[in-house]
């Protein structure tokens, strides 16, 4: 006998008989009230089944219900219909669900892989906030991308006409056209631009840039080599909503790798997009609007 059918023994033991009848027809009862609630629910479920196909595939209905409830499957679905309008008739924008961040960077990694960031250069930042005292203390989490500004003072500063807003609303940077002045860095009230030094994440292993790191970058649908030494080096980089790759169809990588499906993007101007119906909620918020900039950024609080 085990110590624990021991310890059991000895507790039932020192009961009255009284008890011990008393505890048994209380578990009968439990028991058979619990069947009598689940019993008729789980039947009813199974006759309210369909029966499956024959080759054992799922049937047509049970695919479009859950791609209807699919939130990827639907913001692409928004993303391929907001590319056969013209540029000029779409515009791109992303709200972030702080409700549900978690801030696990997941974001933050995947933008880094996708677009070949160097050291020191991140996209898409997520700020930690810690709120009260120990041993009541909380934390919130706050994803910082390019706010896509619709009136951009980055813009505005720059001598040489190296950076402008697109139709579509993304604000973009010609590396060829940019002296990195650094201008625009000063100019964004969002810390959403960085220079890139010409820094490789094997210069503190081998010396000279990672295998990895030669290939190429397409940034703004264009191809770019770091290790030719020529641009991106020396120049102001920013998230451009992944526009390499919703110009294909993709969705950006920063929604793809959410865990928690914080991050929603399409386009605002089509009013059956998903994310034309979350920027009207009335807990929705931007940052910086006193500054006039416009960010087409949005957060769910």
């Amino acid at each position: 006998m085990s110590a624990t059918q021991e310890i059991t023994t000895v507790q039932r033991s020192s009961l009255p008989d009284s008890a011990i009848e008393r505890r048994r027809l209380l578990a009968t009862f439990a028991s058979a009230t619990f069947a009598g609630l689940v019993a008729p629910a789980i039947e009813a479920k199974a006759q309210s089944r369909e029966p499956a196909p024959l080759d054992g595939a799922p049937s047509v209905a049970l695919f479009s219900e859950l791609d209807e409830e699919n939130i990827l499957g639907r913001m692409t679905r928004d993303l391929m219909r907001a590319l056969e309008k013209p540029v000029e008739k779409r515009h791109w924008s992303m709200l972030i669900d702080l409700r549900k961040c978690v801030g696990c960077q997941g974001c933050t990694v995947a933008c880094i892989q996708e677009n070949r960031l160097p050291p020191g250069i991140v996209y898409r930042p997520v700020r930690e906030e810690v709120h009260g005292r120990y041993p009541n203390v909380s934390k919130t989490f706050l994803p910082r991308p390019c706010m896509q500004c619709d009136n951009p003072p980055c813009v505005r500063v720059c001598p040489a006409d190296a950076t402008w807003k697109r139709p579509d609303g993304i604000v973009e940077i010609d590396y060829d056209a940019c002296i990195g002045c650094g201008y625009c860095i000063q100019a964004c009230p969002y810390e959403a631009r960085i220079m890139d030094h010409g820094a490789f994440w094997g210069d503190d292993v081998t010396g000279e840039p990672e295998e990895y790191e030669k290939l190429p970058g397409l940034e703004y649908e264009k191809v770019w080599l770091r290790a030719q030494k020529g641009a991106p080096m020396g120049v102001a980089r920013k998230c451009h909503f992944c526009l390499h790759r919703i110009e294909q169809g993709l969705l950006p990588a920063c929604v793809l790798s959410c865990m928690g499906r914080a991050t929603f993007f399409g386009d605002k101007n089509d009013p059956d997009s998903l994310i034309s119906e979350l920027i009207v909620k009335p807990n929705v918020m931007r940052l910086r609007t006193d500054m006039g900039t416009d960010p087409q950024v949005y957060y769910l609080i």
